[in-house]
């Protein structure tokens, strides 16, 4: 018979789960007992119901759908952007002076804090949170897709030239191959920050999306509805991440084999 997983320790693998369920039904005691107000924080039964609610009626899908739209235009022009960038400052060193002096500037800067520009630039429409998105997740894969370019191994490039590859199927074969592993570590980081930017740009001026029913449950004190939302953003966040992961794992399996 099939053995129960362990941990490293030496537990079984769903001990695991003991902590986090001890923590939802202290909350929910905290909460019944009256120490823990709803307009504090509303009880893990009362965030359920709300969900349920928001679900039947629309409201959840409907947001849920308008931020994955936002996220998904947002992190593909930052692929692009970063993607592009990486190999002009990678590849050639004219390009390297060029590019690279401003985008480490840019990376210094608080990306959160352009939204006011955003929105004196581009109004109060999706322009303004969008390009949060963009801003926020393009310098992590720029960086590292860079990092994973300068530290190809020469001894491949020379390989290559050896063979007769042009400039271009050298990147294409030997350098792209090669920094690839970096740039899926970019693009997790990448969404991640792609996340925290969309939570942010749509807490302003949003009459649509996740962001749209977290103000409204703010003005009303609705914390179920704020925790029901923060949650949702976490689950997408960590689905984008997952599904990362497993690209990762297909295109990748060359290196676990021994």
């Amino acid at each position: 018979m099939p053995r129960a997983s362990k941990s490293r320790h030496g537990f079984p693998g769903w001990m695991r789960l003991l902590s986090p369920l001890l923590l939802l039904l202290l909350w929910q005691a905290a909460s019944a007992a009256g120490w823990l107000p709803e307009s504090v924080l509303a009880s893990p039964a009362r965030i359920a119901e709300a969900a349920w609610a928001l679900t039947r009626s629309g409201e959840l899908p409907a947001g849920v759908a308008v931020s994955w739209l936002r996220v998904l235009a947002g992190f593909g022009l930052a692929l692009m952007l970063g993607v592009g960038l990486a190999l002009l400052a990678g590849l050639s060193r004219l390009g390297e002076l060029a590019l690279d002096p401003p985008m480490q500037m840019l990376k210094a800067m608080p990306f959160l804090g352009l939204l006011p520009l955003f929105i004196l630039w581009f109004g109060i429409g999706e322009a303004p949170k969008v390009g949060l998105v963009t801003i926020g997740a393009v310098f992590p894969i720029y960086l590292t897709l860079l990092g994973g370019i300068r530290g190809v191994d020469p001894r491949l490039i020379e390989a290559g030239r050896s063979l007769g590859l042009s400039r271009l199927e050298q990147v294409r074969h030997v350098v792209l191959p090669a920094a690839l592993p970096s740039l899926l570590v970019g693009i997790r980081y990448g969404l991640s920050l792609a996340w925290l930017s969309l939570v942010v740009a749509e807490q302003i001026n949003a009459d649509r999306g996740l962001g749209a029913l977290i103000t409204r449950a703010r003005d009303f004190l609705q914390t179920d509805i704020i925790v029901v939302c923060l949650l949702v953003y976490a689950a997408m966040g960590l689905a984008t991440d997952a599904g990362v992961r497993g690209i990762e794992a297909r295109a990748l399996r060359w290196r676990s084999a021994d």
